[in-house]
């Protein structure tokens, strides 16, 4: 194991008694897409034996309807919701195919809605897919520096892809201004800003599947529940997602760690100020999807109340993870392997390990966001 010294601590002892209101749940709809499965839930002995636990499983989202990342739960749903809401249709029920067939039999072919995003990576691929799978066009807003499969991944999907020389943050503002003015285009973001929180709650709601297939394979194994559920940050949607599911009444309460890179550590850091701060994101990362400086408006009073631990990573350790993760017969991307990254550095000390409440008989998921494939060891 390399060094888990890290740039970011922060632990907050008071929350695994808060708790929130169930969020809706997209699983129905999830279960209706071609080709639905939950993905793997992996046990691997080894780490449970290297960290000093019980058990450790590993959520891999390698191939999740197809695509090498997690995102397309939330962009499925989110993108279902915000058409069925432009033409007055019950989300309920909805179907792609069934969408599909609405919007071509009562939409002109110049009035035809077009999807808009910005991305590093993952999400604007998601969105592409979905533009594809009902008939309509994608314009994809990307930052300098994503890496060239990222990039062939979103124009696989016939989206129409906008380089840019900017970092992410400002990629973001760039697509919604982009939209202004123009009556066709719907933007499908996956971070929140004042006046612009229902999309992204949708993407959030979209998210908690993978929570709920959790539970379901922990039940299946006849364990009650994890101790501890890690989980790779960006702006914070997935985090949210994690929160809002675990801290319901009558759920388990386990650990909620985030883990994010030394680089790019707005949710640590905003944490630990108590508000939401913006860090520079102009340095490269191999956690390309979660080089992001802006906290999402929307997730941060969750985050702030729920999570339970947040730790930045260097990229020499989450490295060392996507290999050791390889050894194991794991395939893991960068952004996914922060989390076992950021389990090694939480466990790294005594200190650490007490305030977290884990011992040997603890169980932990490691939540993996992406494949290789969505984003290469560069």
């Amino acid at each position: 194991m390399t060094s888990t010294d890290t740039a970011y601590w922060y632990a907050n002892p008071a929350a695994r008694s808060w708790r929130t209101a169930a969020p809706d749940s997209a699983e129905s709809f999830h279960r209706t897409l071609a080709g639905y499965a939950p993905t793997p839930l992996t046990e691997l002995p080894s780490l449970a034996a290297e960290l000093g636990v019980g058990r450790v499983f590993l959520k891999d989202e390698s191939n999740r309807l197809g695509l090498p990342a997690f995102k397309i739960l939330g962009a499925s749903w989110a993108v279902c919701r915000a058409l069925c809401q432009r033409y007055n249709l019950d989300p309920d029920g909805m179907t792609v195919p069934r969408l599909k067939d609405f919007i071509r039999s009562n939409v002109g072919v110049t009035d035809m809605p077009v999807l808009v995003t910005a991305t590093d990576g993952n999400h604007g691929r998601a969105i592409s897919r979905m533009a594809a799978l009902l008939g309509l066009s994608a314009r994809i807003y990307v930052p300098a520096g994503l890496s060239s499969s990222a990039i062939n991944g979103i124009r696989s999907e016939g989206a129409d892809l906008v380089e840019t020389d900017n970092i992410y943050d400002d990629v973001v503002t760039l697509a919604a201004e982009s939209t202004h003015g123009e009556a066709r285009d719907v933007l499908i973001q996956d971070t929140a800003w004042e006046g612009y929180m229902e999309v992204p709650q949708w993407i959030v709601d979209g998210y908690g599947t993978l929570f709920g297939e959790i539970d379901d394979a922990l039940r299946e194994l006849h364990v009650a529940g994890p101790d501890l559920v890690a989980c790779p940050v960006g702006v914070g949607s997935l985090a949210q997602a994690l929160v809002e599911h675990y801290r319901t009444p009558g759920n388990a309460a386990p650990v909620l760690l985030s883990a994010e890179p030394d680089t790019a550590a707005c949710i640590a850091q905003s944490l630990q100020a108590g508000k939401p701060v913006v860090v520079d994101t102009s340095f490269p990362s191999i956690m390309s999807g979660l080089n992001c400086g802006t906290p999402s408006e929307l997730g941060w009073p969750a985050l702030l109340a729920g999570v339970d631990a947040a730790v930045s990573v260097s990229e020499a350790d989450c490295r060392q993870a996507v290999l050791d993760l390889q050894s194991l017969g794991q395939d893991v991307g960068p952004c996914g392997a922060a989390s076992l990254a950021g389990v090694r550095a939480a466990l790294s000390s005594p200190e650490r390990r007490q305030q977290m409440g884990l011992n040997e008989t603890s169980v932990i998921v490691l939540v993996s966001t992406e494949g290789l494939a969505a984003n290469p060891l560069r």
